[in-house]
């Protein structure tokens, strides 16, 4: 099992931010590995990456997910993934905490684990999501739904939002 953390400050307030990553399928314009994010409904989601040359393609569900404050998720099927973002405010903006553990396939993408390559792959993807939503001064859309234990809190009243609003 890998795991790693990276950490970034936005300079950008904290529903910015969190709205710009509720926005997966733009998750290609930061995350080198990523390839494609197609949103299927509110908690699922369709991933193909490229890893040490390698296509693969999983589900993964949020399962927690709570406005300003933090996404999680959690592959279904395919290549083993979890992860979460939180999202605190700070004196720059806000303060993004990323934390994924996955099962590396393959000699090549345990090699690259275990020298750290994962690690600052990570590192550089958040500094460019970081340049990514400050140069744009906005998010290029919104999702302000909550999520918990992997179902859509909707409750009456309450409105939970709309997938690439």
């Amino acid at each position: 099992m890998t795991k790693l953390r990276a950490e970034v400050d936005v300079d950008a307030p904290v529903s910015q931010v969190y709205n710009q990553w509720t926005q997966f399928e733009s998750f290609p314009e930061f995350l080198g590995a990523v390839k494609s994010v197609d949103q299927i409904d509110d908690v699922r989601t369709l991933w193909n990456v490229s890893i040490a040359g390698r296509e693969h393609s999983f589900y993964a569900d949020i399962v927690e997910q709570v406005p300003d404050r933090q996404i999680a998720w959690q592959s279904t099927d395919g290549k083993f993934h979890t992860g979460r973002v939180d999202f605190t405010p700070n004196a720059e903006g806000t303060h993004v905490a990323l934390e994924m553990e996955w099962e590396p396939e393959g000699l090549l993408e345990a090699a690259g684990a275990a020298i750290g390559i994962d690690d600052a792959q990570a590192r550089t993807d958040l500094r460019r999501f970081k340049e990514f939503i400050e140069n744009r001064g906005s998010a290029t859309g919104e999702w302000r739904g909550e999520i918990h234990g992997g179902v859509e809190d909707s409750r009456p009243g309450e409105q939970s939002g709309s997938v690439g609003a």
